[in-house]
C-alpha cells in the first residue's frame, strides 16, 4: 500500500499540473471506486463537472484536491490505486475517468478497486484546513507543524509495541509497514519493544529516522515492489534499491552482517536485524 513518500509523489505531480484547471467531462466506470460518496456516481459526476480545482492537499497517505466552493476530493489510493495524467494505454482498469480544460485526461486506475473517490466538505483543525473524513488523522513528519516532542510524550503513555504505535494513523500519520522497518533498523530498535519502556531520546530518534527516511524516499519517486504503484506519468519509484530492512530476510544486514529475519507481525510482515534489533525479553 502507498505510504506517505509515494502519496506526496503523486500529490506534487497532481499539483503541478491540475491546480487552475476545471473538470469538463466525467465518467464512474465502476461503482466501487466511488462507494465512499454516500450520495452515488451521479451526484460525484454532477457535482465535479465544471469545477475548478484551486490546489491539492495531503496528511499522511490521505491526498485531495481542493475544489472552489470549499470542498475537497479526496482520493484514496488504497492498495494500487493510480491517479494518471494523459491518455491511459489499458483500460481495464479505468474506474474513473475524466478531462480537464486544457485537454488533459486525469484518470483513476485501480486494478484491486480497494481506493476510490469521495467529496467531503473542508474543516479547519488546529489551525489548518483538511477534508472531513481526515479530521482525525494526526500531522505527519513531513509537515511543517509536525511536533515531535508532543508525539514523544505520547507514545511514552503507550504501554504498546512501538511499531504498532508508528501504524497508528491517530498518533502520527504517513509511517506504514516499509518505513517503519526502515526507521526501527536505523534507530537499533526492535518493534515490538514497548513504546513506554524507550526513553525519550530514543522515541525523538525513531520519529527522526522516520522523517530521514521517507524524505529520503521522497527524493527517489517512492518504493515500487511492482508495477501498481506509479507517479501521474506512470513512471515506478527506486527507492526499494535502498532499503536497509523491507523485504531483506535471509540477506546480510549492512550494518552489522548478521542474516535479516522476518516475522509476522499485526497481519504484515516485520523484517529486522536479530543481532542490531535484538527482541525484549521476556
Amino acid at each position: 500500500m502507498p505510504e506517505l513518500p509515494e502519496v506526496e509523489v503523486v500529490r506534487r505531480g497532481l499539483d503541478a499540473h491540475v491546480t487552475g484547471r476545471s473538470i469538463t467531462a466525467v465518467r464512474v466506470n465502476h461503482p466501487r471506486a466511488v462507494r465512499r460518496h454516500e450520495a452515488g456516481p451521479a451526484d460525484l459526476t454532477a457535482r465535479l463537472l465544471n469545477t475548478e480545482i484551486v490546489g491539492t492537499g495531503r496528511r499522511g497517505k490521505f491526498l485531495w484536491l481542493v475544489l472552489a466552493g470549499g470542498e475537497a476530493l479526496v482520493v484514496h489510493l488504497g492498495m494500487s490505486g493510480q491517479m494518471l495524467l494523459g491518455p491511459v494505454t489499458r483500460t481495464e482498469h479505468l474506474r474513473i475517468a475524466t478531462l480537464l480544460d486544457d485537454g488533459t485526461a486525469l484518470s483513476f486506475v485501480d486494478q484491486r478497486t480497494f481506493g476510490g473517490w469521495m467529496l467531503a466538505d473542508l474543516v479547519t483543525v488546529d489551525g489548518t484546513e483538511v477534508p472531513e473524513p481526515v479530521a482525525h488523522i494526526a500531522r505527519d513528519p513531513l509537515d511543517p507543524r509536525f511536533d515531535r516532542d508532543a508525539v514523544v510524550k505520547t507514545l511514552r503513555r503507550k504501554h504498546s509495541e512501538i511499531k504498532r504505535q508508528l501504524l497508528d494513523q491517530t498518533v502520527v500519520s504517513g509511517i506504514g509497514n516499509i518505513y517503519a522497518d526502515e526507521a526501527l533498523w536505523r534507530a537499533q530498535v526492535n518493534g515490538v519493544r514497548l513504546a513506554d519502556t524507550l526513553t525519550k531520546p530514543k522515541l525523538a530518534a525513531i520519529l527522526d529516522h522516520a522523517t530521514d527516511v521517507m524524505r529520503d524516499a521522497l527524493d527517489q519517486g517512492g518504493t515500487s515492489f511492482d508495477s501498481l504503484y506509479v507517479n501521474v506519468n506512470g513512471e515506478s519509484g527506486y527507492f526499494d534499491r535502498s532499503l536497509d530492512a523491507y523485504g531483506r530476510e535471509g540477506e546480510p544486514c549492512r550494518r552489522c552482517g548478521a542474516v535479516m529475519r522476518r516475522e509476522k507481525f499485526m497481519n504484515r510482515s516485520s523484517f529486522y536485524c536479530p543481532k542490531c534489533q535484538p527482541r525484549p525479553r521476556r
